[in-house]
């Protein structure tokens, strides 16, 4: 199983990196919208759609997010949409984790897919336009979440073992543990003034996430990092909350040794579109 998420992990990033420095930003739009619209078909079959209509979705929500590129909504600014996913996520996150997968559960499903699918374009425009505020800003995004997640998984396995350990979401995902969760955390913020201090020297060009957020003062970048990292979390336990209500251990099997593209994108989905409103004005 390592040997094949290794692979696969691999195999990713030898498309990713180049799509990302590519000059020509149509390889990185048409990367992302094919992995929106793969996300989209895996959150069909999450809310009980058959095989043809799951594939229709997918299909819409790729060709939604090039339509949408085209059109140059991508280059535009979208401040209420970034308050209004971004509040959303919020009060979901709230709401469900609390209420657990029977609350999930209440909501129609024609209600569940929508969410998703608003989650997903949403996500969409939030990444094209950090890809073009600059890499250093859309890999600072990244490093968050990936860093929240790896540091959260060795936190957890080496405090947990020295300690009792605490879950976080006992009925939603029994392996997290404030122990791992508190010590991403604080793997996060190291990372994120270890990155300001290193940013003059970047080859990278644009401000980083972080470096924008310590723009508005020390106390801002703290507490913004630490409201990004949960959130990350919340992104995380949400998605596991989602596949116990439909029944299933993973999104899809498409990522060999990693499950589905919404298995790898899940605590991306409220970061990106929150980092917006923060960092952009």
């Amino acid at each position: 199983m390592l040997k094949q998420r290794i692979i696969t992990a691999l195999l990713l990033l030898a498309v990713l990196i180049p799509a990302v420095w590519a000059d020509d930003p149509l390889a990185f739009v048409l990367l992302t919208a094919l992995m929106m619209g793969a996300a989209a078909w895996e959150w069909s079959r999450l809310c009980g759609w058959s095989h043809w209509p799951a594939r229709a979705s997918g299909v819409a929500c790729a060709l939604l997010c090039l339509f949408f590129w085209r059109g140059g909504g991508t280059t535009q600014a979208w401040p209420w949409l970034w308050w209004a996913v971004g509040a959303a996520w919020v009060l979901m996150a709230a709401s469900l984790l609390r209420g657990g997968v029977d609350t999930w559960l209440r909501v129609p499903a024609a209600i569940r897919w929508l969410i998703g699918m608003v989650a997903l374009l949403a996500a969409w425009v939030a990444l094209v336009q950090a890809r073009v505020i600059g890499i250093n800003f859309l890999f600072s995004v990244f490093v968050l979440v990936w860093g929240a997640d790896v540091a959260a998984y060795f936190c957890g396995r080496l405090l947990g073992g020295r300690w009792i350990k605490r879950k976080l979401a006992v009925a939603i995902s029994p392996g997290k543990t404030w122990e791992g969760a508190l010590g991403g955390l604080a793997v996060v913020m190291l990372v994120a003034f270890a990155w300001r201090e290193w940013e003059p020297l970047s080859p990278w060009g644009a401000t980083s996430l972080y470096g924008r957020l310590g723009e508005q003062g020390p106390v801002f970048l703290v507490v913004s990092v630490a409201f990004l990292t949960t959130m990350s979390v919340a992104g995380d336990l949400l998605e596991s909350l989602f596949k116990r209500a439909a029944g299933v251990k993973d999104s899809s099997q498409l990522l060999p040794g990693h499950g589905g593209v919404l298995d790898r994108i899940d605590a991306l989905l409220p970061v990106l579109p929150l980092a917006m409103l923060l960092c952009v004005r």
